[in-house]
């Protein structure tokens, strides 16, 4: 994964594309080389950790319990069929053909035929089989590298709707982190100013929130979700107000409830250090006190989308100089490690509570430290959100 220098500094772990080194590498007399040697372990253990995903993917809908009642050889011959035709489910109709005439020309080897007396004229089945196959992989390979394109144009779009820094905050910092699953997320972070409630000074919205789903139909809500927030949001209507709204809207756009949001989302007041927020159905942010004391804001209701006319309430606390409030969203407790454990919230709980006395993005990249040596190289099924704001 290459990390931009802007991003890297501000504490925004997104995969962007490499820098472009072709001068340096034609200054270079290693500009011949396809792979720098150096990076070989790194590449083995991204090459094994694709492929134990792809596996998964293949065999995630296979009834494991069943299967570990089986004896061994049989189990491998009850794998090896299932996986073939998860394989063939996944092709299209003219590509699943094909794959099964490359297998059978791949069984029938090499065949004598005898035309006439004294000729024979013998058929290498298994090179046609061979050749059929590698052009099938060339075409999942243009597929893919077509997709591939696309999705970045798609991450590039999204990273334009999330802050590419905190803005400013009296007597507050923040930091924020997020690794998405794909190249594109679901997850959503902000913190921006809009007008506040009767035409006072603008106030700050701190906002995270996570669209039930994952790749591009959770990006598309994502967009969605940030365009009627920050339009709702300039109304200079109450957190209250405003929540209500965006449930309304995100009701209308769920699929009857399907495609819901979960999310905290706040107001920060500097001068008196006091957060008001509501919490819609998403895991509650944990408030470690510069005592080290450790309180949840759970305060809300339902996920945004589910009921047009749910009712939230809003949950107030009043921030002191050196407490440090912690939001993020479910990929980080559900993240895994290579013996499929989960990190957990009894994990994450303690690292909070270990927190030291340090600033936001320090603190961020302590806790994100935490699950990156958890989960090691194991390919994550959720993104990783996560928000640290603390009061100064």
């Amino acid at each position: 994964m290459w990390l931009s220098p802007d991003s890297a500094a501000k504490g925004i772990l997104l995969p962007v594309s490499p820098p472009n080194t072709s001068e340096t590498a034609a200054k270079s007399p290693r500009a011949h080389t396809v792979i720098d040697v150096r990076r070989v372990p790194e590449l083995s253990k991204q090459f094994f950790a694709e492929a134990q995903a792809g596996y998964h993917f293949y065999t995630r809908d296979l009834d494991w319990e069943r299967i570990g009642h089986m004896r061994r050889g049989r189990r491998v011959i009850f794998i090896s069929r299932a996986f073939f035709r998860s394989v063939l489910a996944k092709l299209s109709p003219a590509r699943r053909l094909f794959l099964v005439a490359s297998v059978v020309f791949y069984a029938l080897g090499r065949v004598s035929f005898h035309p006439a007396q004294g000729a024979t004229v013998d058929v290498n089945f298994q090179f046609l089989g061979y050749l059929i196959l590698f052009a099938l992989l060339l075409l999942e390979l243009s597929d893919r590298v077509t997709m591939k394109r696309d999705l970045e144009i798609a991450r590039e779009i999204q990273s334009w709707l999330v802050p590419s820094a905190p803005p400013p905050v009296a007597n507050a910092e923040i930091a924020f982190a997020t690794r998405p699953q794909n190249s594109v997320a679901g997850d959503y972070y902000d913190a921006f100013y809009a007008p506040a409630a009767g035409g006072n000074a603008d106030r700050l919205f701190v906002v995270i929130a996570d669209v039930a789903g994952k790749s591009v139909p959770a990006a598309l809500l994502m967009a969605t979700f940030q365009a009627s927030l920050r339009t709702i949001a300039r109304q200079g209507l109450s957190l209250h107000q405003t929540v209500l709204l965006l449930n309304e809207y995100a009701s209308a756009h769920s699929l009857g409830g399907l495609r819901f949001t979960t999310a905290v989302l706040a107001e920060f007041e500097p001068a008196s250090r006091r957060l008001v927020y509501v919490n819609a159905g998403h895991n509650a942010p944990a408030l470690r006190r510069a005592s080290g004391a450790i309180e949840r804001l759970e305060v809300g209701g339902l996920p945004l989308g589910i009921v047009p006319t749910a009712q939230y309430e809003t949950g107030t606390v009043d921030l002191l100089p050196g407490d440090a409030l912690v939001f993020y969203t479910d990929g980080v407790v559900e993240a895994l490690n290579q013996r499929g454990e989960e990190y957990g919230e009894p994990r994450w709980g303690a690292a909070i509570a270990a927190l030291p006395n340090v600033s936001a993005q320090d603190s961020l990249q302590l806790l994100m430290k935490g699950v990156d040596e958890f989960v090691g190289t194991t390919v994550q099924a959720d993104d990783i959100t996560c928000l640290v704001f603390r009061s100064k």
